[in-house]
């Protein structure tokens, strides 16, 4: 979770909207350029053609076989030309292709990327031809070409525009974000100060008086606030953890810590905390992640259980991996596919945030661990994490 508003993204995932948007409403008007850019290529084809069969013919009729003996047939860079008697043979022809009698009609003709102009010639005229045929190829992909780098054009001057009219629009996001920054990293220091100085003298007054309800009272008030500000400073501090190298952890004592931290909330709320904790269980994890699975998910089985209920722990090693289970007999879940989602919460008679499973839910995602959920409403929950066995 970033607890500031990052203007960068916000520019840049807007900037893409709008060209998008953009894009959407030039599609048809582009639709019609493109539609008339090729009509317009082949009104061209069509009289470039035209215009090198009448050259053809000009040369023709200037040859005087008196005058020379061989009459050299014109060649042009762009367009091919052939002479075709009645029957569709080739009498003399620089195209590659041959053609049937009823190919031959005069006229502007299209095969696929080629262009033809059939010119009916006069009968025994020009070395016993029928008909003079021009070819030239027309390059669809140039005009496909120029138009998507148009559109890509139009794109980029619109992306870059709106990018950098929205980073301006974004610039007093940044001394907000500033001042949020300071002012949850200040309200952090404030709240831990005093919560630290209840949690001691708790402790202190309960050595010295034993066992009261009310001093009971305070410890469990004192450690939900203490679970919420360890959310808070987790988010906080998140991208640091997230570079955190794993090191070796005694999951089995782990778990059990954190079972008897949470067992004066659990006897607040008349909940009565049980651990079936297999001893010996290590695993390499980064301590502050593991502590997010485990007190979250323990808060929640406390929070969302009914009076007089209980809470199971259980850590065992499988063939499949580390599992580590929480079972309550509360409310359990409708929707169990939305538990991992920000401030997602099944019952806002209950409190929090709903930030505490979404922490988890990354940490599963990113560690690769498997996450098993088995709820009916109104009979409990049992969430059940697979930690995969370390790679050798």
């Amino acid at each position: 979770m970033k607890l500031r508003i990052d203007e960068s993204r916000f520019a840049l995932r807007y900037a893409i909207f709008y060209t998008l948007v953009v894009l959407g409403i030039l599609l048809f008007p582009f639709a019609i350029y493109l539609y008339h850019t090729v009509a317009l290529e082949n009104a061209k084809t069509k009289l470039l053609l035209k215009k090198r069969a009448y050259e053809i013919v000009e040369r023709m009729e200037r040859f005087d076989p008196q005058k020379e003996e061989v009459f050299r047939f014109p060649r042009f860079r762009s367009v091919k030309a052939g002479l075709y008697d009645a029957n569709g043979d080739a009498v003399f022809s620089l195209i590659e292709r041959a053609f049937a009698p009823f190919e031959l009609q005069p006229g502007y003709h299209k095969r696929g990327l080629r262009r033809y102009y059939v010119l009916q010639l006069p009968q025994n005229r020009y070395f016993g031809a029928r008909y003079l045929v021009v070819e030239g190829r027309f390059d669809l992909f140039r005009i496909l070409f120029d138009a998507l780098l148009i559109l890509l054009s139009i794109a980029a001057v619109t992306f870059a525009l709106s990018f950098v009219i929205l980073r301006s629009f974004s610039r007093p996001f940044r001394q907000i974000n500033k001042a949020l920054d300071e002012f949850i990293k200040d309200s952090m220091h404030e709240i831990n100060t005093p919560l630290s100085i209840i949690n001691i003298n708790a402790d202190m007054l309960a050595q010295k008086i034993g066992k009261n309800p009310y001093i009971s009272r305070i410890k469990s008030a004192a450690k939900i606030l203490s679970s919420l500000y360890d959310d808070m400073n987790y988010l906080i501090k998140e991208r640091t953890i997230q570079k955190a190298k794993k090191r070796p952890i005694d999951m089995s004592a782990f778990v059990k810590r954190s079972v008897d931290y949470f067992g004066d909330i659990a006897e607040l709320r008349g909940v009565r905390l049980e651990a079936d904790i297999e001893d010996g269980i290590t695993i390499d994890f980064v301590p502050q992640k593991l502590q997010k699975i485990i007190d979250n998910n323990l808060s929640n089985a406390i929070k969302y259980s009914k009076e007089g209920g209980r809470v199971i722990v259980s850590l065992r090693r499988t063939d499949k991996g580390i599992e580590l289970g929480f079972r309550d007999y509360g409310i359990g879940i409708k929707e169990p596919e939305k538990i991992f989602s920000r401030y997602y919460r099944e019952d806002h008679t209950k409190g929090g945030f709903g930030i505490g499973l979404d922490i988890v839910g990354k940490i599963v995602r990113d560690e690769g661990i498997e996450v098993q959920i088995d709820s009916e409403p109104g009979k409990g929950s049992h969430f059940l994490y697979i930690f995969p066995f370390k790679k050798q």
